[in-house]
């Protein structure tokens, strides 16, 4: 078989700025050692997050030139919407300015306080939102996805014993809806089978209580039921998709994944009074209902990246990037979440510092020495990003311990990723020296953006 290649050429470039490792220090220091305070430039490679980060196609900047800027009713508007029906088969189209803006229209209208949205697992935003309107985001991974060496294709499924174990103990009064995400990016963006969605729709119908999917690399998921499910390997992606979102009674979408975009996202339901109520918080919130906070440009750009994010030989070559990275360092024996996920390698952080207990939050060390040893970015998905808290405050660790290196869609070339190992492998052999932290300052909800962290002295 001959080498994947990248299915594009590039056009323009943009240069990246390499520090020496004093300046790295320093500027970590000043971050407070947390790297989304860093400034982007002092990053040569930023694997911070897949979100908005990727390049656009030439069809996508020849398409945003179209952009209709009318306030209501644009052109750009009809494209996007009849874009995301042909996808989806979804009655109403409600665009956002980003996919948190949608699950929190979705939480402010849809969730008391003291209900209950089950879900294989709740992203940061997802749960953030939930939770500020006094809801309780429950995650029922199957039990592989626990296990980061269990090589099971599928991980990122809901488990549905514990579904209906959740639904018993709770009442369906207390469930105004469940969620089913994909791919699972928290459980190491492992993919949800059609046959998981399909048993997960079964027992919800059972109950009365609706399905969202939360879609933002749905693209993705739809790839890997082409490669790894029977029965699908000769249906497109599209076609693959269409099925996914027949299951579901509305979903949520960041158009920064999977819609290619730099920005964007969508809420969407069938039901008619649930998007009479969404329209109305819309409106408030992010603009009238054909722009929902979006240029027009921007909506002619995820109409053209959502087709695009479907087409194989993108994901074919995408996941083929995965792939390299992460037989690389399995090779040199960094313990990584086995197999690699569709958006991002993660780094078993938990594995990799033994000796740092969970609230000295390993990810952390991991992710500091990263950006020390190689000016690279990652994102720490642990007890500082998904951690808890009991009803005496005291603070619970997240049951995986992750560091997630996400690519950016289109940007970053073979030689890139060689660095990235090289990096990666230095890290490791170093791994002792990486020292725990502790946090100093802390916001209510999503902590993770704005803590300030100090190292804890062995």
């Amino acid at each position: 078989m001959k080498t994947i290649i990248e299915p594009f050429r590039i056009k323009t470039t943009e240069p990246i700025k390499i520090i020496s490792r004093e300046e790295r220090v320093k500027a970590l220091d000043l971050a407070h050692e947390n790297v989304f305070l860093l400034d982007a430039e002092d990053c040569c490679i930023d694997l911070l997050t897949d979100s908005g980060t990727g390049a656009m196609s030439t069809r996508q900047w020849a398409a945003m030139m179209l952009g209709d800027e009318s306030y209501a009713g644009s052109r750009s508007w009809k494209h996007f919407e009849k874009t995301v029906q042909s996808i989806t088969g979804i009655k109403h189209i409600l665009p956002t300015h980003q996919g948190r803006a949608a699950e929190g229209i979705l939480a402010q209208t849809m969730i008391k306080k003291g209900q209950v949205i089950p879900n294989n697992s709740h992203f940061d935003t997802t749960r953030a939102n939930i939770e500020f309107v006094g809801g309780i985001a429950a995650n029922l991974l199957c039990a592989e996805g626990t296990d980061t060496a269990d090589e099971s294709p599928f991980k990122g499924n809901m488990d549905i014993e514990k579904l209906e174990q959740c639904i018993a103990e709770h009442g369906r009064e207390k469930i105004p809806f469940a969620m089913i995400t994909v791919t699972n990016n928290t459980g190491g963006g492992q993919p949800v089978s059609m046959a998981n969605i399909r048993a997960v729709k079964k027992v919800l119908k059972k109950h009365d209580i609706p399905l969202v999917i939360d879609a933002c690399r749905f693209a993705e998921n739809s790839y890997f039921i082409h490669e790894k499910e029977k029965g699908y390997h000769g249906t497109s992606l599209l076609e693959i998709a269409r099925e996914m979102f027949s299951h579901a009674d509305a979903a949520t979408m960041s158009c920064k994944k999977d819609g290619l975009a730099n920005i964007g996202g969508f809420l969407i339901c069938n039901d008619d009074t649930w998007a009479e109520n969404f329209r109305n918080l819309l409106i408030m919130r992010e603009g009238f209902p054909t722009y929902g906070g979006l240029a027009g440009r921007d909506l002619e750009a995820i109409a053209v990246g959502l087709m695009e994010a479907l087409e194989y030989d993108y994901q074919v070559y995408r996941q083929a990037t995965v792939q390299y990275l992460s037989k690389s360092l399995i090779e040199i024996g960094v313990p990584i979440v086995r197999p690699a996920g569709g958006h991002a390698v993660f780094l078993d952080a938990k594995k990799m510092l033994p000796n740092i207990p969970p609230l000295q939050y390993p990810g952390i060390g991991v992710i500091n020495a990263l950006y020390i040893e190689g000016g690279v970015r990652g994102v720490e998905l642990g007890s500082v990003m998904f951690g808890s808290f009991d009803e005496n405050k005291n603070e619970l660790p997240s049951p995986l311990e992750l560091v997630r290196l996400a690519f950016p869609r289109r940007v970053y070339t073979q030689s890139h990723f060689d660095y990235l190992i090289e990096v990666i492998k230095e890290v490791w052999e170093k791994k002792d020296e990486i020292p725990g932290h502790r946090i100093t300052y802390q916001t209510p909800f999503l902590r993770h953006f704005t803590c300030h962290f100090e190292k804890v002295t062995p």
